[in-house]
């Protein structure tokens, strides 16, 4: 199974960079997992929110190589988002193991700090809610990884998920 986990930009947190690597490395026991991150916009400042998740949308599509108005294709695209769908971890372990029996690539995209273009919505084929609270699109990198190696540890019926 490939996975990518696809960012906004770079974090300025080393401890989110020091626990993703911790995650990552651990991940290499189960999948073929990668983290891509588009750079962040320069002059971000001087753009509206809906330009600057306009032109973010555009990055994350042309990373993906998807089109502009197109289904993913040979990816399926889950959109981290306080708007998807929620899960428990036993559910989550479930439906990634679902989209592993897929011969797709998965790619999960955690957006800028102001979502996602209605583009990237139009390509998604699923939504993701880690929880109702909202947390910076830095910190949920860890959050997501984390989660993403408890799903893989439940499959394998592992100690590190304790039910």
């Amino acid at each position: 199974m490939k996975i990518t986990l696809l960012c906004i930009g770079k974090t300025d947190f080393p401890f989110v960079e020091e626990g993703m690597g911790v995650y990552e490395a651990r991940l290499k026991h189960y999948c073929k997992f990668s983290s891509v991150y588009i750079p962040a916009l320069k002059g971000a400042a001087s753009l509206s929110k809906e330009q600057i998740k306009e032109k973010e949308g555009e990055m994350i599509l042309k990373e993906l190589g998807i089109q502009k108005g197109k289904p993913a294709g040979k990816k399926h695209l889950v959109l981290l988002d306080e708007r998807g769908k929620s899960f428990t971890s036993v559910e989550f372990a479930s439906s990634v193991e679902k989209l592993g029996a897929s011969d797709k690539e998965v790619c999960f995209v955690i957006g800028g700090a102001y979502g996602f273009s209605d583009a990237v919505y139009q390509a998604a084929d699923q939504m993701v809610s880690l929880s109702k609270m909202t947390f910076s699109h830095q910190i949920v990198r860890l959050i997501f990884i984390e989660q993403l190696y408890r799903a893989f540890t439940i499959m394998k019926g592992e100690p590190y998920h304790h039910a």
